[in-house]
């Protein structure tokens, strides 16, 4: 099978939305776009329910990370950063919304609730961000030893609060490198652990086509000097923490700024707050030429969870850790499930 199906949704155009198109056609139109948002290990774990007007998302815990997500926390982020993607889209198509958030008590997978309404709401400031959705790569790769463009920073953090969320900046070489040391200590925890081993593999298995981490593969069949048709086997079988752990290290402390994206709480709500704030905050890197990608493993483990707090002597809860710069090269979109698979 060629790589076109699996990257083809990220080939979307407005162009392809008739003129005329009434305001369900173009909610349909905007959830295209709503999918091209990041998940923990692309799983994609949304699903969106379209009636009329009106459009519910909610958790596919189907597609759940148990072992290195057991809260569904980082799905739930996963899916606040597709409801982002969702708004920028409709605020570019011109169409007011309202949102209720975790609209039934009787069901938590239903987390919101997207009303296209007249008298809605419209932020302006969110439509200049639609063309960085199809622009927003994941880089695995080194980035390029430079910094960042001047005011970076302060984007970053007001697109984090813009959304409810604190980014705490970390660009000293000595802030680098203790973080460095939590991500390096992390994979060594992770990997230790044969069931986090089995279910990395399983999410970058070669025969995924549509959703997964292929992506990654390339990269550590470079570290493993394997063939990629074994990597999954090899993931699964051996602890490969240590090689992992120095070459994340070398990530960590070589990226120009790590950021660490935080809540005040740490529950339901608050996750999705924080994947909304990822995304904004990733849209606005993306639309200055910046890109990212993400070293959350000190937060997967709960002792180095706090660990990083007190290192950043943060009162707020660590919900994601990325590192930002720019890349080397460009770095290939991850593939999407159809839009039929994720939409009725």
């Amino acid at each position: 099978m060629s790589a076109l199906p699996q990257t083809a949704a990220w080939s979307v155009d407005e162009r392809e939305l008739d003129s005329t198109a009434g305001t369900h056609e173009k909610l349909r139109f905007a959830l295209r776009y709503a999918v091209l948002a990041p998940s923990s290990h692309n799983t994609q774990p949304w699903h969106f329910i379209v009636d009329g007007d009106s459009v519910t998302l909610c958790a596919d815990r189907l597609r759940a990370l148990p072992v290195v997500d057991p809260f569904d926390r980082e799905l739930i982020i996963s899916c606040g950063a597709a409801l982002f993607n969702l708004r920028v889209a409709l605020s570019h198509f011109g169409l007011a919304y309202a949102i209720t958030l975790f609209p039934s008590r009787l069901d938590p997978d239903v987390l919101a609730h997207v009303q296209v309404v007249p008298e809605g709401y419209c932020d302006a400031a969110l439509a200049p961000l639609f063309p960085a959705i199809r622009q927003r790569v994941t880089a695995r790769e080194l980035f390029r030893d430079e910094p960042l463009p001047s005011g970076v920073l302060q984007q970053v953090v007001d697109a984090a609060d813009a959304e409810g969320a604190d980014a705490v900046c970390i660009s000293s070489a000595p802030g680098r490198e203790k973080v460095a040391e939590l991500v390096a200590a992390a994979d060594r925890i992770q990997f230790d652990d044969p069931r986090f081993r089995r279910e990395l593999a399983t999410w970058i298995h070669p025969r995924r086509r549509e959703d997964g981490m292929p992506a990654l593969s390339a990269g550590m069949t470079a570290l493993l000097d394997l063939a990629t048709p074994l990597l999954a086997s090899v993931v699964r079988t051996f602890d490969l923490g240590g090689g992992l752990a120095a070459a994340h290290h070398a990530l960590a402390e070589g990226s120009p700024l790590l950021v660490c994206l935080a809540t005040s709480t740490d529950d339901m709500p608050a996750w999705l707050s924080a994947g909304q704030a990822l995304e904004r905050l990733l849209l606005v890197a993306a639309n200055a030429g910046i890109t990212a990608s993400y070293l959350n493993q000190p937060v997967e483990v709960s002792a180095l969870r706090e660990q990083l707090r007190a290192l950043l002597g943060m009162d707020a809860v660590p919900q994601l850790v990325l590192r930002v710069g720019r890349a080397k090269r460009p770095a290939v979109h991850s593939p999407r499930r159809p839009l039929a698979d994720v939409v009725s």
